[in-house]
């Protein structure tokens, strides 16, 4: 398997290069089609005299979907055991799940009649969370003030795929999200599936009829 470091903000000593060598023979063990994997190290370094930290970065490309998995820490030593933890648990997670597909073997299905969802732990979203998310009224628990706590908004843009639930899910642990967003083959609706307790999901999805006004007016 490939491998390609790179740092962002902090240099790439050979020994951290020889101890990720060392670290991937456990993916390497779960994922036996990687073809490569990227590493990636950021060093941040904040303004108001917060501690800096690592953040390491791992992206496992082979013929199937791409795995990922990232952890900060301010070892960054200690950062890519929690990464490599991390991504070893997902393929473990999604090897298991394969395993008991063999058992059953028709997987999810809708069935005919009551259009049900059969097949996998899949649950409709609450009338109470369609109206938080729709409304934008999702309640935010109260934690205690951290020392530190700057706002970061991340953007990341990606191509619609089309995919089943079933298949959304597998993606969904594969990088290691609580949640993922696709268009489901079946209505051609954008939806996010989400992570509930367990091996128990919920779906989201969004009507993309225009409203009435907007469809007098057109």
């Amino acid at each position: 398997m490939e491998t390609s470091i790179v740092g962002v903000g902090v240099g790439i000593t050979d020994r951290f290069r020889t101890v990720v060598e060392e670290k991937i023979a456990r993916i390497q063990t779960l994922a036996s089609r990687a073809q490569r994997l990227d590493v990636k190290v950021t060093h941040r370094v904040y303004r108001n005299g917060h501690v800096p930290d690592e953040t390491v970065e791992l992206t496992l490309v082979s013929k199937g979907p791409v795995v990922r998995a990232e952890a900060t820490d301010g070892d960054k030593f200690v950062a890519l055991d929690l990464a490599i933890d991390k991504m070893s648990e997902q393929l473990r997670r999604a090897k298991e799940k394969k395993v008991d597909g063999r058992h059953h073997p028709r997987g999810a299905h809708f069935e005919k009649g009551s259009g049900a969802l059969e097949g996998i732990d899949v649950q409709p979203a609450s009338v109470d969370v369609l109206h938080a998310v729709a409304t934008g009224s999702v309640p935010v628990q109260n934690e205690e003030e951290e020392t530190y706590s700057p706002v970061v908004i991340r953007t990341k843009s990606f191509d619609a795929e089309w995919m089943t639930v079933e298949e959304a899910v597998d993606r969904m642990e594969l990088v290691g999200h609580d949640f993922f967003l696709f268009v489901d083959v079946r209505t051609d609706h954008p939806s996010v599936v989400y992570r509930r307790k367990g091996w128990d999901y919920g779906v989201i999805a969004l009507s993309t009829q225009a409203p009435p006004s907007e469809a007098l007016a057109s």
